[in-house]
């Protein structure tokens, strides 16, 4: 009588995976949530997502201010409850962050609790898919910065504008305040040319959210923040970069979420989906028009030539 049992209990351990399974499938946490955070100081944007690793663990990755995508050992979601624990990207650092939060509808509402102690609360909704139905008509191009003026720009709060036109380039002569365009851009093509210094670092955020990397790059093996790079996320194909103290090009599509990146003629990100925004981004509103902006607050660095073509009309 003892086989029988033992092969019933096995039997119904068995047939309570595929419930189990289907379950974790289904948690309607998994996606793509973009977040603003009300910190001690300031309001900023947060991004994470949630994935189903094999059939009954949910994993993923978080963007907090700053800094790149931190992966996400383990996310508990139960009855509208949502936990997870971020780990340290600093290693001045050595306290996870813990987030706690509840999903109601596709509108989430937490707490994260930082090393010191301090709990930012933060709203969150799911990130939009930002798939065109449609082929892109592109408009006239525009010229951002052609050598003369800064009238296009705009330096942003939280730092001293070090940005000046220096014999027809736009230079950002020391760190200082990140700038921005004034008019805001939902898909487009942008041009530019950069030069960086020995062991240089800027960025440039397309809608002012999504972060390609402009440094002085090692050479080896690339990666996401390494020259062309979304930062934290997309990693170019080769190291096209030309190295420092030399003027290098930048063609850069987007259309959606989805990128292109050709870095000194070669295409280093081949239409590759953009999944959420990077550190340093001025907002979370993804479906939203942004601006281009530069970097200013790592090192000096020079560009010129930048010019941008967008999409007519309302994307679909």
């Amino acid at each position: 009588m003892v086989r029988p049992l033992l092969s019933l209990a096995a039997a119904c351990f068995i047939a309570a995976l595929p419930l189990t399974a289907e379950a974790q499938a289904g948690a309607p946490i998994i996606g793509r949530w973009d977040l603003t955070v009300q910190g001690t100081e300031r309001v900023y944007p947060s991004w994470f997502e949630v994935s189903l690793s094999g059939h009954r663990t949910l994993v993923g990755r978080f963007v907090a201010g700053g800094g790149s995508a931190r992966p996400l050992g383990k996310v508990t979601y139960d009855n509208g409850r949502v936990q997870f624990t971020l780990p340290p990207q600093w290693e001045l650092q050595a306290t996870d962050v813990q987030v706690e939060a509840t999903l109601t509808g596709d509108k989430l509402a937490g707490i994260i609790t930082q090393p010191n102690g301090e709990k930012h609360r933060f709203t969150g909704v799911r990130a939009p898919t930002l798939r065109r139905g449609a082929p892109p008509v592109w408009g006239k191009e525009i010229v951002l910065f052609g050598g003369n003026d800064m009238n296009a720009w705009e330096a942003l709060p939280g730092g001293d504008n070090q940005w000046k036109v220096i014999n027809g380039l736009l230079t950002n002569t020391k760190s200082g305040a990140n700038l921005a365009t004034k008019d805001k851009f939902t898909d487009f093509r942008l041009h530019l040319e950069f030069r960086v210094p020995k062991n240089g670092n800027s960025g440039i955020y397309l809608r002012g959210r999504h972060e390609v990397q402009v440094e002085d790059s090692p050479l080896g093996e690339p990666l996401s923040t390494h020259l062309g790079g979304v930062y934290g996320f997309l990693v170019p194909n080769e190291q096209a970069h030309l190295g420092a103290g030399v003027w290098q090009t930048f063609d850069i599509t987007l259309i959606g979420r989805r990128v292109t990146v050709v870095l000194n003629g070669k295409t280093v990100i081949a239409d590759q989906t953009i999944p959420g925004i990077t550190g340093g981004a001025l907002d979370a509103n993804e479906g939203e028009p942004g601006p281009i902006y530069l970097q200013g607050d790592h090192t000096s660095v020079e560009y010129r030539n930048i010019r941008i073509t967008p999409v007519v009309g309302t994307p679909k």
